[in-house]
């Protein structure tokens, strides 16, 4: 059996209209004769929604009941029993009920799509997995219903409905989506213009991806390798050099007057021997980002080769380059990128940006430069001992023989003297002691002896090709010591970033240990983070012995910031300015990072107030004026001169007013105590207190309910530390919360016990108690779980007790009580005795 087709129709927000526009869609396949059902349909109260479904035939919904209420979700059976051509089922990401078929309403979809049951449904773009994060950043609110992406993109067709923000808050504002009473609260939260923009560019970019991977597989299954411009995509070569800024903004205008995507490459040698300088191909990084594009970096052998197939794996139209500013024998010797991608380029353009600032000045080639050996001295020494003394040697004992050697002879045995000195001292001892042995050879070994003159051709070719030899072989063993000695030197660079990378990664605040690592890889004297205060500078961090205090005290200094300046005592060479440009750009990373931690902590510091201020206002509105209520009507009674009232009408009043001042004494105790917990304004006046003492104070606390509590606390427990005055309105919050959450008259049991060195006190309760997931919930402010239906408090009874508890260096866990309940346990170490 085939399996069924999905349809998705993706909005951006609620009420953009999906779910009027897939049941329009089922109307117009039904009137075509296509066997359409209803599968499930939210209207959530729209009647414009719920008209559009017609005389389609809906499938009746499944009861499932769960904690003593009814349920309805989809029935499946009955779908599948009914077998139609297509269903609509509403609000794919939607999570069922306990005790259904399965957990999610797109699980129950892919049993249907099995069957060969085509399917047509909705979801909003801010219930995808993938962007569940960015939503919540945007519009502040966590979705807990999501679905899988790839769900989605298997769908055979995704139709993005679509609506702009001020149509939609219209449509909100008439009382299109929202019942009235919440009109103006979603429009002042989730449904502002900010965040409905931001929705929506997160839909349009999500389809368009979508599109993109439709495309590609297309042009997979029907082999088309060629490009095609269904959107102007330039791809500006980053290759590090000074005048990379200028073609970038170049190539950034281009896909700007063409609404294009701007995409930036730079290709890293295979051999990752040779490269840019990092400080320049960041600064170029960090300007295609400001410009809006997006950058990639690959390796390749072939340069050239490596851009063009990038530029067709991600369908580019144009490529941008720098113009060459190599010499015309670096071009001819070495070959040209420019012609070489534009060689292969094929139907991509070829744009090629000259610099107006380098024209005209071509650089030295490398292999003009003065060469440094990368041998050590002691072997450069070696060498040239044995180029100068090494021939006249050799000639002295070839002398001695009876009969002189043939020229053959003297030029190999010169050969290998040469490959000797090559592989020891390098290049130029090398060169020297060819050209010596030459010199020797030609005076001692040919005919005519004792001159300079060659009589014959052969034995001048010979002595040509021993100088060839000799000089090719001194240049290729220099080459392979400077591959190996590069080679080195980028393995200890890789290894040295690599730490740097782990300690970004590792550590809370790397700045300490990355200014430590960058002292112990360039074995400086001192290294220095300063930050230019008002009048003089501060130091960051630091590592080392005779830490610069200004910039001026060091040997040298790098700008991290406006602000910040690195700072070091002691010789750094040229060859490790790149790796020191990399530590610099880590340290700047270091640095914004402490610099946002902190800000971040402050924010978080203001967040938390806001919330501790909104949630006491909420208190207040209503916890707080319901025992004002209650007095006040009390009192009001008793006030009124034409009642007479009875004494026992009285006293109930009285009974009233006392009970409810005593509520109202709690919340605002609990409020001013979590008040100094927020604050740290929590004073402990410790000494060695007795457990019964504490729990007979606490029930003494409580008043009649404590009737309800059975207690077994010997008295002979160890003593433990702490103040008598907190840790009694602990326990009194803990007991009090039991009572509340225990059903009916139900026992609440507080038991004390010494496990090791610690006294346990446990209070014990036969509630409904509270799940694993909620647990954590259990000890935040303004927090009430659990199925009581006792809403009395501020929830902030279990939040006050853990802070003294934990003040006072006590333990306050959570456990399950045996046969149904929760279990709170307070835990303190033993006083020993003395």
């Amino acid at each position: 059996m085939a399996r069924g087709r999905l349809r998705v129709y993706l909005g951006a927000a609620p009420g953009v209209g999906k779910t009027y526009a897939m049941l329009n869609e089922g109307r117009r396949r039904a009137e075509r004769g296509t066997d359409v059902v209803v599968g499930l349909v939210e209207a959530h109260g729209r009647s414009n929604t719920a008209a559009q479904v017609g005389d389609l035939e809906v499938v009746p919904r499944r009861v499932v009941e769960y904690r003593g209420t009814a349920f309805e979700e989809m029935d499946v059976d009955a779908v599948l029993a009914r077998h139609p051509a297509q269903v609509l089922v509403d609000e794919l990401a939607h999570t069922n009920v306990p005790g259904s078929r399965h957990e999610k309403r797109w699980q129950d979809v892919e049993e249907i799509l099995d069957a060969g049951i085509d399917v047509i449904s909705t979801v909003n773009i801010q219930h995808l997995e993938s962007l569940n994060d960015v939503v919540r950043q945007i519009a502040g609110v966590e979705q807990r219903e999501t679905i899988p992406d790839e769900v989605v993109r298997r769908a055979e067709q995704i139709e993005l409905v679509d609506q702009t923000p001020e149509a939609l808050r219209r449509r909100m504002a008439h009382g299109n989506i929202y019942a009235p009473e919440r009109v103006d609260a979603a429009l002042a939260n989730y449904f502002r213009v900010g965040n409905l923009g931001a929705l929506r560019e997160l839909a349009l970019m999500w389809t368009a991806d979508r599109v993109d991977e439709a495309l590609e597989e297309y042009r997979e299954a029907h082999g088309i390798s060629g490009t095609w411009e269904t959107r102007e995509r330039v791809i500006v070569a980053i290759t590090g050099a000074p005048a990379g800024a200028d073609v970038i903004r170049r190539a950034a205008r281009m896909a700007m007057r063409t609404h294009g995507d701007l995409i930036g490459l730079h290709v890293r040698p295979a051999d990752g021997l040779a490269g840019p300088s990092t400080e320049q191909l960041a600064e170029n990084r960090r300007l295609l980002t400001e410009l809006g594009g997006e950058y990639h970096e690959i390796s390749g052998a072939d340069v050239a080769e490596a851009m063009v197939r990038f530029a067709r794996a991600e369908n580019g139209t144009q490529l941008v380059l720098g113009a060459s500013r190599q010499s015309r024998w670096s071009q001819f010797t070495r070959g040209s990128v420019i012609n070489s991608v534009i060689r292969q380029s094929g139907s991509i353009d070829v744009h090629v940006i000259s610099n107006p600032a380098t024209a005209g000045r071509v650089p030295t080639p490398t292999g003009y430069q003065r060469r440094r050996s990368a041998l050590p001295r002691r072997r450069v020494l070696i060498g040239w001992v044995l180029a100068v003394a090494g021939p006249p040697l050799l000639t002295l004992v070839l002398d001695q023989f009876p009969d002189p050697a043939s020229l053959q002879v003297a030029l190999l045995l010169f050969l290998l003297l040469v490959v000797v000195v090559a592989v020891t001292g390098g290049l130029f001892p090398a060169l020297v002691a060819a050209i010596g042995g030459s010199l020797l050879v030609n005076w001692f070994f040919t005919p005519p002896f004792h001159t300079f003159t060659i009589s014959e051709a052969e034995n001048l070719l010979a002595l040509a090709i021993f100088l060839a030899v000799g000089a090719t072989v001194s240049v290729l063993v220099d080459l392979a010591a400077r591959r190996t000695a590069e080679a080195a030197r980028a393995r200890a660079e890789a290894e040295t970033l690599a730490a740097l990378g782990g300690t970004l990664a590792a550590e809370r605040d790397p700045l300490p240990t990355l200014v430590a690592q960058l002292r112990t890889a360039f074995s400086v004297e001192s290294v220095a983070v300063l930050r230019r205060g008002d009048d003089h500078w501060v130091i960051e961090a630091s590592a080392g012995e005779r830490v610069p205090a200004t910039p001026e005290d060091a040997s040298l200094s790098l700008p991290l910031s406006d602000h910040e300046v690195l700072a070091l005592r002691g010789q750094v060479s040229g060859e490790d300015v790149d790796v020191l440009q990399s530590f610099a750009s880590q340290l700047r990373v270091a640095t914004e990072t402490r610099r946002l931690r902190s800000e971040a902590a402050m924010t978080e510091g203001l967040v938390e107030a806001n919330e501790l201020r909104t949630a006491l206002l909420a208190a207040v509105s209503h916890d707080l004026r319901t025992p004002l209520a209650s007095i006040k009507a009390s009192v009001s009674s008793l006030l009124q001169r034409d009642v007479t009232w009875t004494p026992d009408t009285t006293r109930e009043f009285l009974e009233t007013i006392d009970d409810e001042t005593d509520r109202l004494n709690t919340l605002v105790g609990n409020l001013l105590d979590m008040s100094r917990l927020q604050t740290g304004a929590v004073h402990l006046v410790a000494d060695d207190l007795g457990l019964d003492e504490i729990v007979g104070k606490a029930l003494a606390s409580l008043g009649v309910r404590a009737s309800r509590v059975e207690v077994e606390v010997p008295e002979s427990l160890p003593r433990i530390h702490a103040d008598g005055a907190l840790l009694e309105r602990a326990v009194a919050n803990v007991i009090d919360n039991a009572l509340s959450y225990s059903p009916g008259e139900s026992k609440v049991r507080v038991r004390a016990s010494t496990v090791g060195d610690r006294v346990e006190l446990r209070v014990v309760d036969q509630g409904r108690g509270v799940s694993e997931a909620e647990r954590d919930r259990l000890f935040e402010p303004f927090q009430r779980l659990g199925d009581s239906g006792n809403r009395q408090g501020v929830g902030l009874g279990l939040a006050v007790a853990r802070g003294f508890v934990e003040a006072m260096g006590g333990e306050i866990a959570v456990e399950d009580t045996p046969r149904g309940g929760l279990t709170m346990a307070f835990g303190f170490p033993a006083v020993r005795a003395s």
